[in-house]
């Protein structure tokens, strides 16, 4: 038994503030940013030492995203409403004031936005594959660059709060899954499992959120 703990230890930290993670991100709570900061911080060692150099990178990543996706979620709305006020009246930029406490809302993802993010996702999925094998000597490279690229529109989409950041979790939940079984990290395995099954709650859930924002 200690033996064991000794080995998973951190695979099993993690997993729970995982779990923590995905409570608060289904119940859209800001607080899971702050979790969001100190699990990716853990997780790079804990991925670089079972060769998913590709995951250890975007954990880096997902540490300093989840410090921007904070700053939208608290001060998202107040920063448009500046924007807005620049060249009104002085009753109108009070009008402004005070609705700029309130956070920015679930929405939907914008048509507009399909094409570039797409083309996004194409290039960093290909750049990434690109470095981890003239780079790293990764087992599951094309794998682990998929899970990378999506990532980053994941993360993207889930700070804008758009409501079909869920579904790119899901296709990245599954993989990750399989990947982490592969690699011996048990109980990540079975946390990203979980993870695509509450990822189909929460984007059912956020859809009615973002359709009663509308009215």
């Amino acid at each position: 038994m200690t033996d064991f703990l000794s080995t998973h230890w951190l695979d099993i930290v993690t997993t729970i503030l995982g779990l923590i993670y995905l409570v608060l991100e289904y119940r859209a709570s800001i607080a899971l940013w702050v979790v969001g900061i100190v699990m990716p911080a853990m997780d790079i060692y804990l991925y670089w030492r079972h060769g998913l150099y590709g995951d250890a990178g975007m954990a880096v990543y997902y540490t300093l995203a989840a410090i921007y996706g904070y700053a939208v979620w608290k001060f998202g709305a107040k920063w448009k409403a500046m924007i807005k006020r620049k060249g009104s009246d002085k009753k109108e930029g009070a009008s402004a004031v005070s609705s700029s406490s309130e956070e920015l809302p679930i929405m939907f993802f914008p048509r507009r936005l399909i094409l570039r993010t797409l083309g996004f996702f194409v290039l960093a999925w290909a750049a990434t594959y690109y470095v981890l094998v003239a780079y790293t000597n990764s087992t599951v490279p094309l794998l682990d660059a998929f899970t990378n690229a999506l990532s980053f529109v994941g993360l993207w989409a889930l700070a804008r709060k758009y409501v079909e950041q869920w579904l790119f979790w899901i296709a990245v939940d599954v993989v990750c899954c399989y990947l982490y079984v592969v690699k011996g990290i048990p109980f990540k395995a079975g946390l990203y499992g979980l993870y695509v099954v509450i990822a189909v709650m929460g984007y059912w859930k956020w859809k009615g959120l973002a359709k009663k924002a509308q009215v």
